[in-house]
C-alpha cells in the first residue's frame, strides 16, 4: 500500500525512491539509533580481524545493555543474512573485543549483558527462500524492511523475528483464557527470544495467586495491543517491545511495578500510583513508575501504556 499526501480532500500518492548509496542508509540509522531502535552507537565498519576478514556495518548496545549487530543492503540480497549470521557467531566467540569497543565509546562503567545478542538486518525486501532459511536455522535475528519516499519520509517494518515457543506445560491451567482475543494474546505471550535464558514463568515463582492473576491480566493487555509486540523476559523484569521497549513489568511479592519511557514532567504529580524514578536506581527502562496492586489500579494506567506504544510509532 502506498502512502499519500493529503491535499484538501484529495489524496496524492507519494513516489517511492531509494538511496543512491548503501552508506547513506547506514549513516541515517547510525545517527538515529536511539530514535529508531533505542540503542547506543558503539562502532561503525568494525573489523573482525585478518583471520575473518570482515567488517560489521554497525555495532551498538541496546537499552538493556545487550550487544546489537546491524547490517544493511539497499537491494534485496541473500548476502545480507549470510553476513549477519557469520557476525553473530563471530561476536559470541569474541566477547572481549566487543566489550573493549563498548568501553572505548561509552565508558568503562558500562557492563555488557550477554544473555541476548540482537541482530538486525535492514533491506527493502527479502526473498521467501531467505525468510524460510532464517526460520529453519533458529538464529536470533530480526528482518526489517524499509521504504524511502520522495517527500523525505522513511518507513520501517519488522517482517520477521525468530522466536521459540515456551512449553505449554509452563502455563498455569488455572489461568485459562476465556475468549478468542485472550487466547491469541496468550499464544503471543508464550513467545520469547531464541537466546534468552529467562522466562516469564520464573518471574511468577513464589508469588501469590493474586499477583499471578494481576500480572497475567497486565501481560494480556499489553500483548493484545499489537501482534508485533514481543515479550522479552529479563533477570529482574519482563520487557514488552517492538523496535524498543514500550513497558517493563517488575513482578514483586506485594505489587507490580510498571516502567514507561515518559518525561516525568509530562505526568501530573497527583496521578495515582505514579512516581518519578529518573534519579532513583531501578530495574527496567523508563523514568516513570506506576505501582499496581489491583485490577482497579491497572485500569487507570492503561491509557499511559497506550500512549507509550503510540509514542514509539506502534
Amino acid at each position: 500500500m502506498p502512502i499519500f499526501n493529503i491535499s484538501g480532500n484529495k489524496l496524492v500518492a507519494v513516489e517511492q525512491t531509494n538511496f543512491d548509496y548503501e552508506k547513506q542508509l547506514q549513516s541515517l540509522i547510525e545517527n538515529n539509533l536511539e530514535t529508531v531502535f533505542n540503542c547506543r552507537f558503539v562502532a561503525t565498519e568494525f573489523s573482525t580481524g585478518t583471520l575473518h576478514a570482515g567488517r560489521i556495518d554497525t555495532l551498538a548496545l541496546s537499552e538493556e545493555d545487550n550487544p546489537v549487530i546491524i547490517e544493511y543492503k539497499k537491494v534485496e540480497s541473500s548476502e545480507l543474512i549470510n553476513q549477519s549470521l557469520f557476525y553473530l557467531h563471530w561476536i559470541q566467540d569474541h566477547k572481549g573485543d566487543f566489550e573493549i569497543a563498548v568501553q572505548k565509546q561509552l565508558g568503562k562503567s558500562v557492563k555488557v549483558d550477554w544473555s541476548d545478542v540482537r541482530v538486525i538486518c535492514i533491506a527493502p525486501n527479502y526473498k521467501k527462500y531467505d525468510m524460510h532459511a532464517v526460520q529453519v536455522m533458529g538464529a536470533n535475528i530480526e528482518l526489517w524492511k524499509y521504504r524511502l519516499f520522495s517527500n523525505d519520509s522513511i518507513y520501517f517494518e519488522e517482517v520477521f523475528h525468530n522466536a521459540k515457543a515456551v512449553s505449554s506445560t509452563n502455563i498455569n491451567p488455572a489461568n485459562k483464557l476465556k475468549n478468542p482475543v485472550m487466547v491469541e494474546a496468550g499464544k503471543k505471550a508464550a513467545i520469547t527470544r531464541a537466546t534468552v535464558t529467562y522466562t516469564y514463568e520464573e518471574r511468577l515463582e513464589g508469588k501469590s495467586q493474586k499477583i499471578i492473576d494481576l500480572s497475567n491480566n497486565i501481560r494480556e493487555f499489553i500483548l493484545g495491543l499489537d501482534e508485533s509486540i514481543e515479550e522479552s523476559p529479563k533477570k529482574y523484569y519482563v520487557a514488552y517491545k517492538v523496535s524498543q521497549n514500550i513497558v517493563c513489568m517488575e513482578i514483586l511479592s506485594r505489587n507490580i511495578k510498571l516502567f514507561l519511557k515518559f518525561n516525568p514532567s509530562d505526568i501530573a504529580k497527583d496521578t495515582p500510583n505514579f512516581r518519578d524514578v529518573s534519579e532513583i536506581g531501578h530495574y527496567g527502562t523508563g523514568d516513570v513508575e506506576f505501582t499496581i496492586t489491583s485490577d482497579e489500579d491497572f485500569e487507570s494506567v492503561k491509557q499511559y501504556i497506550i500512549k507509550a506504544y503510540n509514542k514509539i510509532g506502534g
